[in-house]
Formats: C-alpha cells, structure tokens, sequence
C-alpha cells in the first residue's frame, strides 16, 4: 500500500496539515485491460450463455445478445469507468463523493459481492477436484450420482446442515489461501500480475479444447443445433429479456467491480476504448464457449443416439455432469476434462480476484486499514462464512438459493436503483458524459445517455419486477421454504440494510468526501484535514 506524506499549506484558516494519499494504480492501461477481462470471463460465459442462447433461438439469439451488449453491457461499462476514475474510490466512497445521500448505493454493490464471493470461491473447489478426478475419470460410469453423492454427499432431504464434507472443505480452503495471497500483494502486484498470466492462459486453454472439439464426430451437429436461427424466437419478449440478462451478468457491470477496477486507472487513460476492448473480448469469448460446448454436446449426442437437444443443459449440471459423461466417452477424453476443468479454474479464479476485491478496497477507504490487514480481516471474515456454509451436505441447495436471489434481485436491484439515482434524480449522466470523452479516443454523447438513462433502467425494472412477482408466486425450485426464506429473501434484504447502516458510519477523518478535480494532479488523491469534521465536505452536484 501507497505511504502517506504530510505537508502544511496556507488556507483561509491558516497552516493546515493536507495527507497526500497516493492511491495505488495500474501500471499500464493494457493491464487495466486484462484485469477487466480476467473479471468479466468468469463461469457464467462457459455454462451459462451457451444454454442461453440455445434455449432462446439458437443463432438468432445473437442478434438481441449484440443488440444488449451495445445498448446497455457497454453503456452501462462507460458508467462504471467514469464513476471510478474520476472519483478515486471504491463504490461507497465514489456515491459518497457523487452525492452524500447515495452512499448506500456503493455499500450494496459491496454486499452483493461479498454474497457472490463466498459461493463462487466453492464452485471453483469443484472444478480444481474435477481438474485431477479427469486423470483417471474418476466418476465412473454414473457422472451425476458421483457428482451428488460420492462428492458432495448431497442430502437432498435436509433443508440446511452442517455436516461438512472434507473433500470439498480442504479444496476450498486452498482456493481461499491462494485468492487472498494474491489480493495481499495489491493491485498491481497481485491482482494485475495473476491476471497477465492466467487470462492468456485461459485462452491458450480454452482454445485449445475447442480446437479438439471441433473434431469430435458429432461436432457439426452440434453446431448446427447451436447457430441454426430461430427468427420466431425474436417476436418473443423473453427472448430479449434473456440477452439483456445475459449481458449484465457477464459483463461485471453495475455491481461495483468495473468501477473500483477503474478507480487505480492513472489520470489520463483512453476509458471508452478499454470499454470496447472489453466488452467485445468478453462477448468473444462467450461465442467461443458456445462452439466448444456444443461441438462436445454434439459428440455425446451422436454417441447415445440422441438429439442433441436430449443431452443440453446449462449451468452445473453441464459442467459437473454432462462433460464428464463427454470426457468418459471420448478417445483423449482426460486431457479434454483437465482442459475443461483447469479453463474453468482459471475463469473462476480471476472473477473472483475482482468480487473480493470490492469490499476489500470499500473497508481500505472507509476504515484508513492497510492492504494485508484487510485481506486478513475482511477476506479472512469472506473465508470463514465461505467454508461454515457450502462444504456441507446441504451446501449445494444453499447455493442454489443464494446464487439466484444474488444474481436476479442483488445485481439487478443495485443495477437499477443506480442507474435511476445517476441519471434521473442526481441527473449526473452529462459530467460523466464530459469525463469521459476528455479523456477518450472514442466520444460518447445524447445516444449514450439515453441508452443508459431510458432503455437500461427499463430492461432491469422489468427483470426485476418479473422476478419478484415470480418468486412470491412459485417459491424456488421446489426447494424448501425455509431454505428460500432465509438464505433468499432474507440474505437479500439483510444486504440492503447493511448498506444503509453502513452509509451512517463515519468516515476516516483524512478522507475528502467533498472531492473536486484537480487537473494538474498526476495519480494521487491529495485531502485535507478539517479539523472541524471532514465528514461535512461538500459533494458536487447537491444531496439526495
């Protein structure tokens, strides 16, 4: 962590000792660009959009998908950028800096990832022991009572428990050591070094077993289940709905990731062009699992006699189940699972880099705690409620629960709520509109505002109220209600109020919440010592 230095300067009120607090930064706008990739390709691109799409037209699912991505995923990417770059801070210090009375907003992100980060550490877990139990295909010839039962001890019965399961336990662990190594080392140090070398080599990976499926007998049937277009499918209002979906949670946008990424950005950086670079390279990459997914759907399909649309799913049961059903029946079928696997190890590991890393930076700032003692004490606290509640036999329903009302009411509640306040209640889109274009290649203007400012918030009002009314309707995967209640219903709305309730403590003394721009400042953040109450700064652009 950067060192403080003290320096006395003549105001209004006499000597007045000013902290200049050297925030720490990227060392270059490519890593930048790496990071943010290594955090937007996560699991939900190899599991999730493949099934997506296929379910919701097939290729002529790519044509909302594009039209997502350019009317909301990227928009809404510029929004994050903006915000923390030109506010130097960590979701609650940057709403804190925009307005005061939107600091909430900042600690929801900050929750939300906090929930997101204590399953999606186990997930990873599974797909290190898969990497290894691909060797000697180690599930047998049952893939899914190996994966419920042999692995996870599932006890489908229970509604929560804690009879641990040390075979997942210890796995864990060792991915929560390895997460918060990196994070102790810094931005540039820890998470900007991992990610140069993990992203390119989930690339070469991924590639890789890509290129070995396309080969499979079977694989252009698996092809052409994938990209033959369903042109009814785009009458369908759910259709869109879907790729809107699909877009903001593979995207790592509107929950607080993206914009602390950008917060270490040094002051004079092309913002709108990293965006592009991107978000393009994330939807890239998702197409990329779409081929790879279905080559090797096309493979099992071909093998059993079936059509392929009998062997697709999504989701865990595509990664834990159905491939490696595919590596069992397929000659070289260990070196396709350690591919499979070790891409979603690596997929997992930096998306998650970046989840813990919010709140991280969100208790530095508000707290003044160092980088080690921090990843001590809040990753060492996101460790601990981690490995108390998925390594259990009841851990994967729990996750289920939690992973559901996480992604549908956290992310897309925080989303919406944001995008409103900035854009219609503080009506800040124009000072992030001109942030963004002093300081990028690429100039955004009225079309970009009313993307962000109409279109988005109406998208996300729309999931949202659809998933409210849905889960008050039919409860969760016929799951007990207890289990919805609490780890559903009321993770959730603990998250809110947390937010609030941290929104009320004060903030460190030498921290300007009153932030202004100082054009001729390099990378560092230089405030002031009120001695009456810096708490009381001015915000730029009023209160809520």
């Amino acid at each position: 962590m950067a060192d403080d230095s003290v320096d006395t300067r003549e105001t209004s009120k006499g000597a007045e000792p000013v902290v200049t607090q050297k925030r720490e930064v990227w060392s270059g706008r490519s890593v930048f660009i790496m990071a943010a990739i290594g955090s937007a390709v996560g699991l939900g691109n190899i599991w999730r959009f493949p099934y997506v799409a296929y379910e919701n037209g097939g290729g002529a699912f790519l044509i909302p998908y594009l039209v997502a991505l350019l009317t909301a995923g990227i928009p809404l990417l510029f929004v994050d950028y903006a915000m923390g770059h030109k506010f130097r801070g960590s979701p609650p210090l940057a709403f804190r800096r925009l307005a005061r009375g939107s600091e909430f907003i900042g600690w929801w992100q900050v929750f939300v990832c906090f929930v997101i980060g204590v399953y999606y550490a186990v997930i990873v877990a599974w797909a290190a022991c898969y990497t290894f139990f691909s060797l000697s295909e180690a599930w047998g010839d049952d893939p899914e009572s190996f994966f419920l039962n042999d692995f996870l001890h599932m006890n489908s019965d229970a509604t929560f428990g804690l009879d641990f399961v040390p075979g997942v336990s210890w796995p864990l662990l060792l991915v929560w050591v390895a997460v918060l190594g990196v994070l102790a080392l810094g931005v540039q140090r820890g998470i900007g070094n991992a990610n140069r070398i993990f992203v390119p080599l989930l690339v070469v990976l991924f590639g890789t077993l890509v290129i070995r499926a396309l080969f499979l007998d079977g694989a252009v049937e698996g092809l052409n289940a994938f990209f033959t277009p369903n042109w009814d499918a785009l009458t369908d209002t759910g259709v869109w709905i879907a790729a809107y979906a699909q877009i903001f949670f593979s995207l790592s946008v509107a929950f607080g990731i993206m914009l602390t990424y950008s917060s270490y950005l040094k002051k004079h950086t092309n913002l709108t062009g990293s965006g592009l670079v991107v978000g393009f390279s994330n939807s890239s990459f998702e197409v990329l699992a779409g081929i790879g997914v279905f080559s090797a759907l096309g493979f099992m399909a071909q093998a059993q006699g079936v059509q392929v649309s009998e062997v697709v799913s999504g989701g865990i049961g595509l990664a834990f189940i159905a491939f490696p059903a595919i590596v069992s029946q397929m000659p070289g079928g260990p070196l396709f699972g350690v591919l499979f696997f070790a891409s979603l190890v690596f997929a997992g590991f930096t998306s998650m880099i970046s989840i813990i890393q919010v709140t991280l930076s969100a208790f530095e700032d508000k707290t003044g705690l160092g980088r080690v003692p921090a990843v001590l004490i809040i990753g060492g606290f996101s460790a601990i409620v981690s490995l108390l509640l998925f390594p259990t036999t009841t851990g994967l329903n729990t996750l289920d629960v939690v992973d559901r009302f996480a992604n549908q009411f956290g992310i897309v509640g925080v989303a919406f709520v944001a995008v409103v306040v900035i854009a219609w209640v503080l009506r800040r889109l124009p000072e992030l509109r001109d942030h963004l274009n002093s300081v990028s290649s690429f100039h955004v203007g009225t079309v970009w505002q009313v993307f962000v400012g109409v279109i988005t918030p109406i998208v996300l009002g729309y999931m949202l109220f659809s998933e409210i009314r849905d889960r008050i309707r039919e409860g969760y995967g016929g799951l007990p209600d207890s289990l919805v209640t609490t780890f559903g219903w009321g993770v959730q709305a603990a998250v809110l109020v947390l937010a609030i309730v941290m929104s009320f403590v004060p903030w460190r003394r030498d921290v300007d919440l009153g932030y202004e721009e100082d054009e001729n400042r390099p990378d560092s953040v230089t405030v002031s010592i009120d001695k009456t109450d810096s708490r009381e700064g001015t915000e730029p652009g009023g209160n809520l």
